[in-house]
């Protein structure tokens, strides 16, 4: 309750200074009114969004969702209006006692706020307020194939060039862009891989969420197949569920249908993908994650019928598994395939400069290919979006990974 009441006299506060910028720099009364009815209109309708429809847990519609996208928006603007416009407060208020006590006045006058610092908090704070409205028109489906060769000493000769397509966090309950989404299909098959992986989380709650899109993501092709594995927002955990009944019915519906779209689902158990007499092991485990995460993985139980010096490619949703429990295992897993974080579709990636996410203080390895003991994992930065309906950044990632025979390189 402390806390509410924090953040709601902080949203009064960043409110008072937006204000008090764009009365700075106009006397114009409708930039004012203009300024709080877009306030009142924003605010109001996420209020209206949370309480106008029935709770079903954490359940977030993509209409909600674009609710709390424009309130972000809102106040990632004010919030740095807030913090230049305070930092000339303080700077203000020291000028106003220099000017009591170090010189001869004796009122204390603070000076008037400056129209060139207000004009540059507005310009400034223009750039999150875009580019977070950016995102959430263009940047969710802003698709990108990213392309890496990973090179393994131990790889079988036949599968030496062998390519795999994963792609990871569908999340098919947000979203709005049937002709995107067809395009993004469209993207992965011509990538023309020898095997399809997916890592987790095609809803965002409900099997029926994927139902419209059954078809679009049925034309997905592979050579050697299809295979994938669950997310944490698959088992319907964040819904609250007339009965375990209906939620264990929910589990079995998603079941069904990622069969009946040619996908090979792994429950913590493996396979074998065989060329020219020789083979690869495919090892698929259910949701495994810390800080509160399910945790149904069962590594040793998935890789049961693995024989130690096979070549191994584990499919694990949530990349915390790898350092806590796929390295340190006595198998060797020669590449990890996961997602989750979604790069938390906000951040700066400029290739060979910059890679940075807030997430990163949450996830060690957040995005991207990493290497601990000759080992790899790929942090998928997702398909979909979930929560802020867009990406600003971090675009929606197809993965394309090209094996090769021949010495490995350490990444970090």
């Amino acid at each position: 309750m402390t806390i509410l009441v924090i953040f709601i006299i902080l949203c009064i506060l960043m409110i008072v200074y937006g204000y008090q910028a764009i009365k700075t720099i106009t006397k114009q009364n409708w930039a004012l009114y203009l300024y709080f009815g877009i306030v009142i209109l924003i605010v109001g309708n996420l209020f209206y969004q949370l309480f106008s429809s029935p709770v079903e847990g954490r359940v977030l519609t993509p209409i909600k969702s674009y609710a709390f996208g424009f309130v972000l928006a809102l106040f990632a603007f004010n919030l740095i209006i807030t913090f230049i416009l305070f930092s000339e407060d303080i700077f203000r208020f020291f000028a106003g006692l220099y000017h009591k006590f170090g010189t001869s006045k004796d009122s204390f006058h603070i000076p008037s706020r400056r129209k060139f610092i207000s004009q540059v908090a507005l310009g400034l704070a223009a750039i999150p307020f875009a580019s977070l409205l950016y995102g959430m028109y263009q940047g969710k489906y802003n698709f990108r194939v990213l392309k890496y060769t990973l090179n393994f000493d131990d790889l079988p000769d036949a599968f030496d060039g062998y390519k795999i397509t994963q792609i990871s966090d569908i999340h098919s309950g947000s979203f709005d862009n049937k002709e995107k989404i067809e395009y993004a299909v469209d993207l992965i098959n011509e990538q023309q891989s020898d095997v399809l992986l997916f890592t987790g989380d095609m809803v965002n709650n409900k099997a029926s969420e994927m139902i419209p899109w059954k078809d679009t993501f049925g034309r997905l092709k592979a050579k050697d197949g299809k295979y994938s594995v669950l997310g944490n927002h698959d088992y319907g955990d964040y819904v609250d569920w007339p009965s375990k009944d209906a939620k264990h019915q929910n589990l079995e519906d998603l079941k069904t249908i990622q069969k009946e779209m040619g996908f090979n689902l792994l429950l913590n158990e493996s396979r074998y993908l065989e060329k020219d007499g020789q083979r690869i092991a495919i090892i698929g485990v259910e949701n495994w994650g810390k800080g509160g995460f399910k945790k149904a993985g069962d590594l040793e139980k998935a890789s049961a019928n693995i024989q130690p010096n096979d070549f191994k490619i584990l499919m694990s949703h949530d990349p915390s598994h790898w350092e806590a429990q796929v390295v340190p295992d006595k198998n060797h897993y020669h590449l990890t395939l996961s997602g989750h974080t979604h790069g938390m579709q906000f951040g700066i990636e400029i290739p060979g400069w910059i890679k940075w996410s807030p997430v990163k203080w949450r996830y060690k390895q957040w995005a991207g290919i990493y290497n601990q003991l000759g080992q790899y994992i790929n942090v998928n930065r997702g398909f979909g979006y979930l929560g802020y309906p867009g990406r600003v950044g971090i675009w929606p990632e197809i993965t394309m990974i090209e094996l090769k025979k021949g010495k490995s390189t350490a990444i970090s």
